[in-house]
């Protein structure tokens, strides 16, 4: 009698074989997710370890959500002049009767090219520190001026806290073309676009003490490869991010781990570079890019204790930052690629969503504390907020010029301290996409446009149940908004008109810049309830794209921003075939002063300029010589001061009589 045999039919057989294909290809990532879900029951990321772990989280992430090689946006814009949310509104100013840096939280100072304590004035001026005796206003005087050895340098921001100054910025090491051997291959870049110079990108955080401002020294150097993110400034404690990107050339061909981490430098613990250790990198599942998210703290009260350095895999696109905690949002595409518009079962959307990491902010050190996602991406900062242990976040999803399935719409999602979802808003004003927000308390203020510009009030006074309370639509749209009481806020953007463009099409065409206050007192019924508008087609303000060019104090009635204004000559308009408005000439450049209360609304003061008459006619149609355009406005006492980088001027704040002018070039 013969043996029993195992019989195996011809379908068994294949689907052996394709489940063990499955079960190959799929280890690693098997092994990654337990990886993944044990690191985030302990409260941290998931950990590289080495090399191969590296090169197969690149490659497996790489080609699922298609974003290798992606490079990240970088955003660092921020607003609120030291003011407290909705329900302790106002600002700093009652403090010190001078101007801070508008921030978006109070409490959370972020860096600008200029500062000021009250009696000195910091600007960062064509790669120079300038300290400047603003006190009093007729004797101003230049007393310092830093200078920077390496010549690569390039200062982007400032900080004053108490005795030390931070200068922050980005420098590069001259590096070789290709090399020859394997010696520096860690130096290449992963994705060489045509811009691209040999080089390794430095962002550089430099400390001062200027308690003696004719001998200002250096105390330390805190140095992460990398290009500048973004920072923070938090009661004593200095925040550094930077984005670096990584080296593809050494992940295929590096023989070492150090040859594939960034290096960074803590000159109180040592004045070298070290290379990050590969076992310590972290990264962000599901948003894994060829990218380093390298972030650096230090106590400026412990000035002796070395920073805390971390590198996080996935790098960062927007940040934001409360008094405890500090949130990093990336985007993430999954599946489809977004199609032409074509109307056909086969089009199809990318999946875009926002991944937030957050970190608590624990004695210098950032701590991470979860993860969460929500659907649709970010503008900016300011769509990112934290209140009462949720963090709130807006978002658009798909595309305004899509007319299906796939058409544009807004959401707003509250999360709870673990990045849960606890309550939402989905499809706000669908078609369109959001210009600005701005989370206030239990209420949040959103923008939308297409053609006209609906003005959303929402309540999020209950996680679990926001809701819309109110809309008003009206022509422009603001860029930026910004608080003024629980009941009142000011939009900054610029006013449109509708007029039929090319093919006869109907298109809303942006004018001047536009300045609205906003009357909320009754939500149903928001109230447009006091408008300027400045110029004509072309002008344009630095306000609508950074928000610390705004200067706005309640106490002083007190709102003032950087204009370039260009105008139209009505006698000389042209007809257009196509009825499109034409652009305006070059008129103006320097900073508007306005009035402002409830009773009067926006009341025009005057402007200030530091072009002469000669400047105007050498101008012509347009103006490009930024040497004499005003950038900052502010004030210290009673008067105010406005800056470019060839002077400053200083002007009586009540009547704007002009008190010396201070030439710094």
């Amino acid at each position: 009698m013969g043996k029993n045999r195992l019989r195996i039919s011809p379908v068994t057989a294949i689907l052996a074989v394709i489940m063990l294909g499955l079960f190959i290809g799929t280890a690693f990532y098997t092994d990654s997710q337990k990886d993944i879900a044990a690191a985030q029951t302990e409260k941290e990321l998931p950990v590289v370890g080495s090399l191969e772990n590296l090169r197969s989280l690149l490659e497996q992430y790489g080609q699922n959500n298609g974003r290798l090689y992606r490079g990240m946006a970088v955003d660092m814009s921020g607003a609120v002049n030291n003011m407290k949310s909705a329900e302790s509104l106002p600002a700093a100013d009652q403090a010190a009767d001078y101007s801070a840096t508008n921030v978006q939280v109070e409490g959370v100072d972020e860096g600008d090219q200029v500062k000021t304590d009250g009696q000195y004035i910091y600007q960062i001026n064509n790669n120079l520190v300038q300290i400047i005796k603003a006190v009093p206003a007729d004797q101003m005087q230049l007393v310092n001026t830093l200078k920077f050895n390496d010549q690569n340098f390039t200062p982007v921001d400032l900080y004053i806290d108490g005795d030390y100054m931070i200068v922050i910025g980005n420098t590069y090491i001259d590096q070789p073309t290709y090399p020859t051997d394997q010696s520096n291959l860690r130096k290449m870049p992963a994705y060489m676009p045509p811009y691209y110079h040999p080089n390794t990108s430095l962002c550089r955080a430099i400390v001062y003490n200027i308690k003696d401002k004719q001998n200002i020294s250096q105390i330390r150097r805190l140095v992460l490869e990398g290009n500048y993110l973004a920072s923070r400034l938090v009661d004593g404690k200095f925040y550094l991010l930077s984005n670096c990107y990584l080296d593809y050339y050494s992940i295929q061909n590096g023989t070492s781990d150090t040859d594939v981490t960034p290096i960074c430098k803590d000159t109180i613990k040592a004045d070298r570079f070290d290379a990050q250790d590969i076992k310590t990198i972290r990264y962000f599942p599901g948003c894994i890019t060829s990218n380093y998210l390298v972030a650096g703290s230090i106590d400026l009260q412990q000035m002796e204790q070395p920073a805390d350095i971390n590198t996080y895999l996935g790098g960062g696109e927007n940040v934001y930052a409360s008094t405890n905690n500090l949130y990093v949002a990336l985007s993430q595409y999954n599946g489809g690629v977004i199609q032409p518009y074509m109307k056909s079962e086969s089009t199809t959307s990318a999946q875009t969503n926002t991944k937030i990491f957050k970190f608590s902010l624990q004695n210098a050190k950032l701590q991470y504390e979860g993860e969460g996602q929500v659907p649709g991406t970010i503008l900016n900062q300011f769509s990112m907020d934290e209140y009462n242990d949720h963090f709130r976040i807006a978002t658009t999803y798909g595309e305004t010029w899509r007319e299906d399935e796939f058409t544009s719409q807004n959401n707003v999602y509250i999360l709870d301290k673990d990045l849960k979802l606890t309550g939402k808003i989905e499809n706000i004003a669908p078609g369109e996409r959001i210009y600005s927000t701005r989370f206030m308390g239990g209420r949040a203020y959103m923008v939308t446009f297409k053609q006209v510009d609906p003005f959303f009030v929402l309540d999020l006074s209950d996680p679990a149940q926001p809701k819309i309370l109110g809309k008003l639509k009206i022509p422009g749209y603001s860029d930026y908004l910004h608080p003024y009481d629980e009941n009142h806020i000011i939009g900054f953007g610029k006013e449109t008109v509708e007029a039929s463009g090319f093919n006869g099409v109907s298109t809303a065409f942006y004018q001047g810049l536009k300045i609205a206050i906003f009357d909320v007192t009754d939500v149903s019924q928001p109230v447009e309830m006091s408008k300027v508008v400045i110029g004509d087609r072309g002008s344009d303000s630095e306000l609508l794209r950074n928000h610390k060019a705004l200067l706005f104090s309640r106490d002083k009635n007190l709102l003032a921003l950087p204009v370039t204004v260009m105008t139209i000559d009505q006698k000389n308009i042209k007809a257009s075939s196509a009825n499109i408005p034409e652009y305006g000439s070059f008129s103006f450049q320097g900073a508007y002063i306005y009035n402002i209360d409830l009773q009067n609304g926006l009341q025009y003061k005057g402007r200030i300029t530091h072009l002469n008459d000669e400047d105007y006619v050498k101008a012509g149609n347009y103006w490009n010589a930024t040497e004499k355009s005003i950038s900052r406005i502010l004030y210290i006492g009673d008067n105010l001061y406005t800056l470019s980088p060839a002077m400053i001027k200083s002007n009586q704040l009540d009547s704007l009589q002009e008190k010396q002018v201070l030439t710094l070039q």
